[in-house]
């Protein structure tokens, strides 16, 4: 059996980046996990998310959610949701102004492509600065894409229970 790889998409601007897959499920379903952002350190392919320190249970659009994060050492950040379509799209920032936004459209036969897309072409240049400085332009591809695979594997397998 072949391993399960998310699709790492060429961009045509600076400091974004994308990764596409096709899960074998609904879009409601996925979108759930997406909306829950106690449920986000479930699927973050990175390894920075912790948990949820405070937030609603279910996300919508102006909603305002603080994580426990680690990138070598412990912080936390407040996000908020700048884009919201219930089951096709999710966008939210923090305060250097980048953004993480899942894209869901619905295959048929309950497939669902979803895209991930990182974005942080609106940041300010001390942000911008920060992003080249560890390197996270290169990495952020790789780890959307570990992100979507764990995503398909947690919404897929969910499924078979």
């Amino acid at each position: 059996m072949e391993p399960v790889r998310a699709q790492i998409l060429p961009v045509d601007f600076p400091m974004t980046a994308a990764a596409r897959i096709v899960i074998d499920s609904s879009a409601d379903h996925i979108f759930s996990y997406l909306a829950n952002p106690s449920k986000h350190s479930l699927f973050d392919g990175s390894g920075t998310v912790q948990f949820l320190v405070q937030g609603p249970d279910r996300l919508f659009l102006g909603a305002r959610f603080g994580m426990a994060m680690k990138i070598k050492i412990p912080y936390r950040i407040t996000n908020e949701v700048v884009a919201f379509k219930e089951n096709e799209i999710i966008t939210w920032r923090h305060f250097m102004k980048w953004t993480w936004s899942y894209e869901l459209k619905d295959l048929g036969s309950g497939q669902t492509e979803i895209t991930e897309i990182f974005d942080a072409s609106k940041a300010p240049l001390f942000a911008k600065s920060w992003l080249k400085l560890w390197s996270a332009m290169a990495r952020n591809p790789i780890w959307m894409a570990k992100s979507l695979v764990k995503l398909k594997v947690l919404c897929e397998d969910q499924l078979k229970e």
